[in-house]
């Protein structure tokens, strides 16, 4: 097969496995897929593969694994150099990667070189998992090779090493970006310097000045100079942040009023007040004003490479100097330093709110999500409060957002507070606040005052949508009070609210609790009337909480009042033979999957094909197994079927 005929054969594959994985319900709609592309042998091959996972799958990189895997089973069929380093490729742009590094000691194990892009997508996963120092070991083998190396990664190596404390590490990528002439970003460059200076002498931090001005480097003098400041000042190396002020400003690196304020800020808090004042006479003579355009690049730098601590620390420095910032580098700061810091995140937004400027709503839900991550709810409260009384919740949607994240950290009192506020104000409350306060009281085990909620919701006039109803049948399912639930469930229908498969397996659970498997079943069969794949997906969670529960009577029971060729039921049986074997049920299984084959083969075969194939991904394939020998020992395979053969190989060797 020729490239381009290759190329273009990959890229119709890639699009048929996209669609398969987004467009069907089925669970095997990704292998029924791949059977039908590869219908000849002699179309699967290497280059295939590989054209397949690299472009066109880069961003779906558990298509390319499972694309990967399947073709490693097939007969006749050997991966290449080629396909492996592919597959590394796509899997680095992804956060998978324990399955990157399984790869490479698969790579490994099998002698299969690794090429300069493998390399880089080695680091570039590394990084993005916050392993610099692994990401560096595939950057010193990078290093040996006579290639061209993207700027990008250099830098960003450079910076998350240096962020890190590899100090030395990172030097020697410095030295390797000087000697190639690669080159260096105010991130990767500002943020190593910034670390560098503070456990070296100032000379050698001079040093480096001197060595990348004989070079060609982007980079941003004054910003350089606020982190080698802002470094030694950190370092409790004040006196010499202030000596090294005119060193900066002689190389081009003019420090600007926010260098200055560092190191008068720093001796202030050392009670040092005459140095402090002489470092800002100094400023008014000798400094520049911060241009606030190259910090907010530069900020926007530091959130991309993901350099939070230095991106905060920066921050700190404008606000608290009180130098110009925007609104929009302000979201961005209190976003992505909220992940980290939550209270330097909440700090930054009650300064911005201190100024009658205010945080997106975007904004602010990743702060509110991350105080509560961190049990932080009084902050959270206290700046909805604050934000209240400027009155910031000027609609729906932005009491939406407040009562939401009330309810997520359990603040039922204060939800209830902001529901009255929003009635007075005439905003609602709507589905979306009466959903919030509904599953917050559900998950606070408060039945009673939900029950109430529900009937005062109706009675405002707000009809409930199918999330209303699933929570509350959820939670009455759990609570014992399934009559209730169905109750609840019938009303829907009469609303003509669908159902779902939550609502019918909170149903089917809490009637298998109760041991009334036969309402269960008939909660099965109104799915089944609903619809056929509903009904698969229903059945599936019903088996195997049924086999968690170690009731495999009633599961089984459930699984042969069923016709076989009515519903996609194979993961089903699946579920029930895996439950059954793995508490040592084997001759129950044989039975089961006994009963299936005499009832349709086809269905026998579907679900041989599915045990097999969860052998490759089984953490003990042991129990299914010792299947295979007991259906062997009871006739149900042919000394010529597959199964057979797996069950020799298995239990001889």
């Amino acid at each position: 097969m020729h490239s381009s005929s290759i190329s273009s054969t990959a890229a119709k594959l890639s699009r048929a496995l996209i669609s398969a994985s987004t467009t069907s319900r089925s669970p095997h709609s990704l292998e029924q897929t791949l059977h039908h592309l590869f219908t000849s042998p002699k179309t699967l091959t290497p280059s295939l593969i590989s054209n397949t996972i690299d472009p066109f799958l880069l961003s779906h990189p558990s298509l390319s694994l499972a694309l990967f895997n399947w073709a490693s089973q097939q007969p006749s069929f050997s991966h290449t150099p080629q396909t492996y380093n592919s597959l590394l490729k796509s899997l680095s742009l992804s956060h998978q990667s324990q399955t990157l590094e399984k790869l490479l000691k698969q790579m490994k194990t099998h002698k299969i070189p690794l090429n300069s892009n493998a390399y880089l997508s080695i680091i570039t996963s590394r990084l993005l998992s916050g392993k610099p120092t692994n990401a560096f070991a595939a950057f010193a083998k990078l290093m040996e090779l006579d290639c061209d190396i993207n700027p990008i990664i250099c830098n960003s190596l450079l910076a998350a090493l240096a962020s890190d404390g590899y100090v030395d590490l990172s030097q020697r990528v410095f030295d390797f970006m000087l000697c190639r002439v690669i080159a260096l970003s105010s991130v990767g460059f500002g943020v190593f310097v910034g670390g560098f200076c503070r456990t070296s002498q100032l000379d050698k931090t001079l040093g480096l000045l001197d060595r990348i001005k004989q070079t060609i480097h982007e980079i941003n003098g004054s910003i350089i100079a606020i982190l080698i400041v802002d470094g030694l000042c950190r370092a409790s190396r004040v006196s010499e942040a202030w000596w090294i002020l005119e060193e900066l400003r002689v190389r081009d690196c003019k420090p600007d009023f926010i260098a200055y304020r560092i190191v008068a800020e720093s001796f202030r808090a050392m009670h040092r007040f005459e140095d402090a004042d002489k470092v800002l006479k100094q400023k008014r003579k000798l400094g520049v004003a911060p241009r606030a355009n190259d910090y907010r690049e530069f900020i926007f730098g530091l959130i991309t490479e993901r350099r939070i601590r230095e991106a905060k620390e920066l921050g700190e420095a404008i606000i608290s100097g009180d130098f110009p910032i925007e609104d929009d580098v302000l979201n961005a700061l209190i976003g992505s330093v909220s992940g980290v810091d939550p209270d330097s995140a909440a700090s930054f937004c009650k300064s911005m709110i201190e100024k009658d400027r205010f945080p997106s709503l975007f904004t602010l839900s990743n702060l509110s999500r991350n105080l509560c991550k961190n049990n932080k709810t009084d902050q959270m409260w206290d700046i909805f409060q604050v934000l209240s009384l400027k009155g910031y919740f000027s609609d729906l949607e932005s009491y939406n957002v407040m009562v939401s994240f009330l309810c997520k950290a359990g603040r039922v009192k204060e939800a209830y507070v902001v529901l009255r506020e929003m009635r007075k104000k005439g905003f609602g409350p709507d589905v979306l606040s009466y959903n919030s306060l509904l599953e917050a009281l559900c998950r606070e085990d408060l039945l009673r005052p939900a029950k109430r909620l529900w009937d005062e919701m109706f009675a405002n006039g707000c009809r409930g949508n199918l999330q209303t109803y699933n929570t509350l049948i959820r939670k009455l399912s759990e609570s014992g009070e399934v009559e209730e639930a169905q109750r609840l469930f019938h009303h829907m229908l009469e609303k003509g609210v669908l159902p779902d498969t939550v609502t019918y397996t909170s149903l089917i659970k809490g009637f298998s609790r109760e041991a009334k498997i036969d309402t269960a079943y008939e909660i099965f069969k109104k799915s089944l009337e609903q619809d056929v794949i509903l009904a698969g997906s229903t059945l599936s969670t019903l088996i195997l909480s049924l086999c968690k529960e170690g009731n495999f009577s009633t599961a089984s029971k459930v699984m042969r009042g069923l016709p076989l060729s009515e519903v996609d039921n194979t993961g089903s049986h699946v579920v029930l033979l895996k439950g059954l074997v793995d508490a040592g049920e084997v001759e129950m299984a044989v039975d089961h999957i006994k009963w299936v084959r005499d009832g349709s083969l086809s269905k026998f075969q579907a679900i041989s094909t599915e045990l097999i194939s969860s052998l490759a991904l089984s953490l003990n394939p042991k129990p299914i197994l010792q299947l295979f020998h007991a259906m062997r020992e009871r006739g149900l395979v042919s000394k010529n079927d597959p199964w057979f053969n797996l069950c020799e190989q298995s239990f001889d060797g």
